[in-house]
């Protein structure tokens, strides 16, 4: 009996020394209440603030699924087609997406090395908010969560107005004389959303499972589509010179470092899904592990199966000029019909529309739950109680689906106002990569060696990666305001229109932060019963987590960092 209960203070004594080293909004001293008697996951969300809602149903393996199918590289690639050739020409897919690339793996890195040490739903706000400290946390985090969010829910109508567009022009294809009516569009965009949000409303478990399908589809479609296309190609010769498939053609009024620098849009929009894996961190077992390795696996593979493919496209393209004109109102489907056999065409551009459903579905799920983490966090002001509940049923948050849904339907309206639809895929890349960078600006500059990084991390490379990322995220935000023309050809038809549509809603949160937001906005709660050593608990505290008060206050897991108390920011 003395045995046995030893055993078990033994027992316990052991899970309180291990417990998670996360970096936290605790203050230093306190703790959640029975740490001791949970999972290492559940131990690790408690850490960070907060009980665990849902179900950790999925794996690395069905993290990365999602991730890749909201990257979903073959439907991305071919719906933002004429912002890569359009502008720079086949240029843009070889050595464009080489150079590309590189940064936005950095990026990507610096965002796995965040996610190791701070997996929650919330992610890159909640990672803003803890790095920037309780003076500046809201504000850093407001910001963050803002951008993130403005990314997500224009993620899905984006990629299933792409979707509608392909489907429509494969009917042009079989029937040359029918030519789709925005209003047809719009109906048929709104159909496929309706149906994504759907399926996200089902229970954690279904969702996996439905996503890890659609992921081994889309993988094996872009295998099928990159074997086809080389293959099955018209033409003698198959493929163009190296001097055609890695040229500029300039068909901007910019110089030409300038147009290859504006056709990264596309690059940037088609890499942007990674982030994902961080959102679906509270659904995942083992998360301060798996979900880095599958941030980092979306995007190395991503990156590679990209660059095939876009390769294949600049080595056997005819007319640059004539898939960007064509009356089908599609490049990538204007593309396949000059290169393949219109059946065979017919076939690649099914399995696209295929994988461009699944991608639309994973976006709809990541929307969901960021809108959830922010809500929790009392960010939409008065709407944020209803957005933060689990359905019972589901275990899911089926409220800010359709919350998402209903912003995404009244976006869809700007396909009535002609150019102005192009705006949703320039916020998709800028907005994004602003949320990425937020966090990771602040760690690199004002936090430095204090970082308490998790058992995913970068080591040496941690603080050229974050610099790498930083610096090609502002040399790209203005880039991608430009026009394709200027002077006497800049008409309101050919204008940018992104800063209009992405600076206007920040300009409005920013005012709205300042004016009231401020006074009851504090970043992320607590949501978890907790012991509190300290009279005042600061709303964000500075770099530490759950193993620092079990190791008295000590630090012994920073970057290039001497044992020490972690500090406030």
């Amino acid at each position: 009996m003395l045995t046995a209960k030893m055993a078990a203070n033994e027992e316990v004594r052991r899970r309180e020394s291990h417990a998670p080293a996360v970096t936290t909004v605790f203050a230093d001293g306190d703790m959640p209440d029975h740490i001791a008697e949970m999972s290492e996951d559940e131990a690790a969300l408690a850490a960070l603030g907060y009980k665990q809602e849902f179900k950790r149903e999925f794996s690395a393996w069905t993290t990365f699924a999602v991730s890749f199918a909201v990257m979903g590289l073959l439907p991305s690639i071919a719906t933002t087609m004429y912002y890569g050739l359009g502008y720079a020409g086949p240029a843009a897919n070889t050595w464009g997406w080489l150079l590309s690339v590189f940064f936005i793996l950095c990026v990507a890195a610096s965002m796995a090395e965040l996610a190791s040490s701070m997996p929650t739903s919330g992610g890159l706000y909640y990672a803003a908010a803890v790095l920037a400290g309780p003076k500046y946390g809201p504000f850093a985090a407001w910001m963050t969560g803002w951008s993130n969010w403005f990314v997500q829910v224009t993620g899905g109508p984006s990629v299933d107005y792409g979707c509608a567009s392909m489907v429509l022009a494969a009917a042009s294809i079989v029937n040359p004389d029918y030519v789709p009516t925005d209003y047809q569009v719009f109906l048929l965009t709104l159909f496929i959303m309706l149906t994504h949000a759907c399926i996200s409303s089902m229970p954690t478990l279904w969702i996996a499972n439905f996503n890890s399908v659609g992921t081994i589809i889309n993988l094996l479609c872009l295998i099928i589509t990159i074997i086809i296309i080389p293959t099955a190609a018209m033409g003698d010769p198959k493929f163009q010179p190296n001097e055609f498939a890695w040229g500029i053609q300039n068909s901007t009024d910019w110089p030409d470092g300038i147009a290859v620098l504006m056709s990264f849009l596309s690059i940037i929009w088609t890499m942007s899904g990674y982030d994902a894996s961080f959102h679906l961190s509270e659904e995942c077992s083992n998360a301060s592990i798996a979900t880095p390795r599958s941030i980092v696996m979306t995007a190395g593979s991503g990156s590679v199966l990209g660059f095939v493919l876009n390769t294949l496209i600049a080595y056997t393209i005819k007319d640059v000029n004539e898939v960007l004109e064509s009356d089908l109102g599609q490049p990538f489907a204007a593309y396949v019909v000059q290169v393949l056999p219109q059946n065979v065409a017919l076939a690649v551009l099914a399995m696209t529309i295929v994988c461009a459903y699944s991608m639309g579905q994973g976006c709809m799920v990541a929307a969901s739950r960021v809108c959830f983490a922010y809500a929790r966090d009392d960010c939409f002001g008065i709407v944020s109680k209803p957005l933060k509940r689990v359905n019972r049923y589901t275990l899911t948050p089926v409220n800010a689906v359709w919350f998402n849904t209903t912003i995404g339907a009244l976006l869809l309206l700007l396909v009535f106002g002609g150019t102005a639809i192009d705006a949703i895929f320039s916020i998709g890349a800028i907005a994004a990569y602003v949320a990425f960078t937020i966090p990771i600006f602040i760690k690199i500059v004002f936090v430095g060696n204090r970082f308490r990084r998790g058992p995913w991390h970068l080591g040496p490379f941690s603080l050229p990666s974050g610099i790498a990322a930083c610096c090609f995220v502002v040399v790209m935000l203005p880039i991608l305001c430009f026009p394709s023309v200027r002077g006497e050809n800049l008409a309101p038809d050919a204008m940018n229109w992104t800063a209009l549509v992405y600076g206007a809603p920040m300009l409005f949160v920013i005012v709205w932060f300042f004016v009231d937001a401020h006074k009851w906005f504090k970043g992320p709660k607590i949501n978890i019963e907790h012991h509190m050593l300290h009279q005042a608990l600061p709303s964000v505290e500075g770099i530490g987590g759950i193993e620092t008060l079990a190791a008295g206050g000590k630090d012994s897991d920073v970057e290039r960092g001497s044992v020490s108390k972690p500090p406030s920011i």
